[in-house]
């Protein structure tokens, strides 16, 4: 039986700002994906990681479903295979600016 008044409950937190860095079309995905749920990406990052500590598949059908259109549409080509074995490139656009004015 579901305990509706618990499910209703509201939890009282302190939420910080974060310098993460994610792979870009990681973001993009992500970034659709909360607006798709009319949600900002904190809440839906945060919602992943909540289910993801109990165990549970965070996403149903539906919404799996948008995730595999958002991939293509991103050309995300990356699974949970490639976990912990993402390696930056050498130069981020950033650096190449910084470079050519020292030049």
């Amino acid at each position: 039986m579901i305990d509706r008044e618990n499910e209703q409950r509201q939890f009282l937190v302190e939420r910080v700002q974060t310098g993460v860095r994610l792979e870009k079309r990681l973001l993009k995905v992500l970034k659709a994906l909360a607006d798709y749920h009319d949600m900002s990406l904190g809440d839906l990052l945060e919602g992943i990681v909540l289910h993801a500590f109990d165990g549970e598949a965070p996403f149903g059908p539906a919404s799996r479903k948008r995730i595999h259109d958002l991939k293509k549409f991103y050309s995300l080509d990356l699974d949970s295979s490639a976990s912990h074995r993402l390696t930056e490139s050498k130069q981020r656009p950033g650096n190449k600016i910084a470079s050519a004015k020292k030049k």
